[in-house]
């Protein structure tokens, strides 16, 4: 579960990056977002970062957790502000591809 919530860290912080129209431009292209992406790259990356607390606290318990989770967020927001500094695109590549790697971990 905590690969899943790294995962789901980085790519909720990614989403979040996306409502920016500096990282929109820098990512995909265009600076202009339409109101409806970006209610969705907003709303989906706290979402995903919602997701991710709950992944750290079926890991380790309310208690550590918490602790966990804020460890997690401090240890993917740091790869995505270099990433969207150094190389952009890869750092939306890497967006989606831990998330699908991640899924078959979770525990039936």
């Amino acid at each position: 579960m905590i690969p899943l919530g790294f995962a789901l860290a980085y790519a909720g912080f990614l989403g979040l990056c996306l409502a920016m129209e500096r990282h929109h431009e820098q990512l995909l292209g265009s600076r202009r977002i339409p109101p409806p992406r970006r209610r969705l790259c907003f709303w989906g990356g706290w979402l995903l970062l919602a997701a991710s607390s709950q992944a750290a606290v079926q890991a380790m318990g309310w208690g550590a957790g918490v602790v966990l989770w804020l460890g997690v967020l401090t240890a993917t927001a740091l790869p995505l502000a270099l990433l969207l500094t150094y190389a952009p695109r890869l750092a939306l590549a890497l967006g989606v591809t831990p998330v699908l790697a991640a899924l078959p971990l979770i525990n039936p």
